[in-house]
């Protein structure tokens, strides 16, 4: 696929519909893409944008319709035909194989190589010479397993763009990187339009969409809105059209809560030489009707204070109390009888079981309720779990075919809403909340922050670890600043000081 003059269309999806059973996930789609430009897809979890992707990159099959590249009508059957198309895609679970470098990597599957000697020194220039142009720093000899996430991505771009790709697909790219990372990819991103290639951007995040795009297409329900150009709407416009309602601001009450302590870290340490995965003498306290939000970029001892606060890891100095009892045992069986609830950093491989069904994930932590069991656990009421899950279902507006369905299979905000449904229900003396809407839209965000507060107002401590500073600012009552392990300060949730939080973030 040879690079066009900027106006040149270069791809056209005509009436795309995809069905699953009986379910539509895509219904009659047009969609194209310029050369030179960043066509948005912008849609809540669940609008089909990803299933129109993978239709795009032939891991699926339309029911009806047609694609169409420079002009040629195309069948794609599989990734490797789309490859061949100057298609690439960057999934939003990364597709790099852990135990390779990243030179290995970038060349797997590689086809120009004939023969089974490859050579590697020529091939390293190429990819170093990509990697320079577009700004894609890599450590060619680096494991794959030793490199944050914002590094990972950057390999599988430049695996794309080793492939010759002239439309890169980013799906949600920036759902798990730091406002820093973000920034270099808006970078990249801008370099590869220069060039005249053509990215198609996945995303929900309305800041971001007016900042990086040229054209929106936006999806809900598995159809097409609109498509309008950047500059003609808002983004409370974009917003509305999205959701299909009219979104109010939201004007969170603060709490000055000085109830009952739910939890209190005095003086806490574990691994506290590891300025990223560790903690450093934190002290902190959490009262019942409070969110303590806790502010800082990722990796600075955030997710160690989760797994201490829900019993996975034990302190190697300080102490920890549970509604003033000193905890003795660090074990998370005994912190859930404790009344301690959990939305964990990773959905899919700490808050749900993917091969279980709806249902059973959302009883998960109940098995020995009598309502759901026989109360050892070991003879379930089928018949009594269906109904408690559709009840679910209906009150935390879980969007899914069946209650049987499993749950891998659920939109990320669908996902989210399961494992909700599952903590909160249990009427919590401590929710413990990391990144609760990392990757969701602004529908399901703003659902997941109503019922927070909602808990919050009912006497739950709130614990809340967020890398997103406008959610730690929407909801917190009090916040406390985590660098490097430590606490580097407390502040009020009412008129908060932006730039003393951000200096203090940045450990000043």
């Amino acid at each position: 696929m040879a690079v066009g003059s900027p106006q040149t269309e270069v791809l056209r999806m005509e009436h795309i519909t995809k069905k699953f059973g009986s379910v539509y996930a895509n219904r009659d789609i047009n969609f194209d893409v310029r050369a030179g430009e960043v066509h948005t897809l912008l849609g809540e979890n669940g609008a089909g944008k990803s299933t129109l992707m993978n239709v795009l990159f032939g891991l699926y099959q339309p029911t009806e319709g047609d694609i169409y590249v420079r002009g040629q009508k195309v069948k794609i059957e599989s990734p490797s035909q789309a490859v061949k198309l100057g298609i690439g895609m960057v999934h939003q679970h990364f597709m790099l194989v852990e135990a390779m470098t990243v030179f290995e990597n970038i060349i797997l599957g590689d086809t120009r190589s004939k023969g089974i000697f490859i050579d590697r020194n020529a091939r390293k220039e190429e990819i170093l010479e990509l990697s320079r142009k577009y700004g894609l720093d890599a450590d060619l000899d680096h494991p794959i397993t030793e490199l944050a996430v914002g590094a990972q991505q950057r390999v599988e771009i430049l695996k794309a763009l080793y492939r010759g790709c002239d439309v890169l697909v980013l799906d949600e790219p920036t759902a798990a990187l730091t406002d820093q990372e973000a920034e270099g990819l808006f970078e990249i991103m801008n370099k590869l339009k220069q060039e005249g290639k053509s990215v198609i951007f996945i995303s929900h995040k309305m800041r971001e969409v007016l900042r990086v795009s040229d054209r929106i297409t936006i999806l809900r329900a598995g159809q097409t809105v609109e498509t309008v150009n950047i500059g003609e709407v808002s983004g409370e416009e974009l917003a509305n059209r999205m959701i299909g309602r009219e979104l109010k601001p939201s004007q969170y009450v603060k709490s000055d809560s000085s109830g009952e302590i739910v939890a209190a870290l005095d003086h806490v340490s574990y691994h506290k030489s590891s300025k990223h995965n560790g903690l450093n003498d934190v002290s902190l306290k959490v009262h019942r009707g409070e969110i303590v939000g806790i502010a800082g970029v990722d990796g600075n001892g955030q997710s160690q204070l989760a797994m201490l606060l829900t019993g996975n890891i034990a302190p190697e100095e300080g102490a920890m109390d549970l509604k003033n009892s000193k905890v003795t045992r660090f074990d998370p069986n005994g912190f859930i009888q404790e009344n301690v609830s959990h939305i964990p950093e990773d959905r899919n491989k700490a808050g749900l079981v993917g091969n279980m069904s709806v249902a059973d994930n959302l009883v998960l932590k109940s098995t020995r309720d009598k309502r759901f069991s026989d109360g050892n656990g070991m003879h379930l009421k089928k018949k009594a779990i269906r109904s408690y899950a559709l009840e679910m279902q209906e009150k935390y507006d879980i969007r899914c075919s069946s209650v049987e369905q499993e749950s891998r299979n659920l939109s990320g905000g669908n996902q989210q809403k399961v494992i909700l449904a599952r903590e909160l229900e249990a009427s919590p003396d401590l929710l413990v909340a990391v990144h609760p809407t990392r990757g969701l839209d602004i529908g399901a965000t703003r659902f997941i922050h109503d019922t927070v507060i909602m808990q919050r107002d009912m006497g739950c401590g709130v614990l809340l670890i967020s890398a997103d500073f406008d959610e730690i600012l929407e909801v917190s009552d009090r916040i406390l600043v985590m660098f490097e392990g430590q606490i580097m300060g407390e502040y009020s949730g009412k008129n908060p000081p932006i730039d003393e939080i951000s200096l203090a973030m940045a450990g000043k």
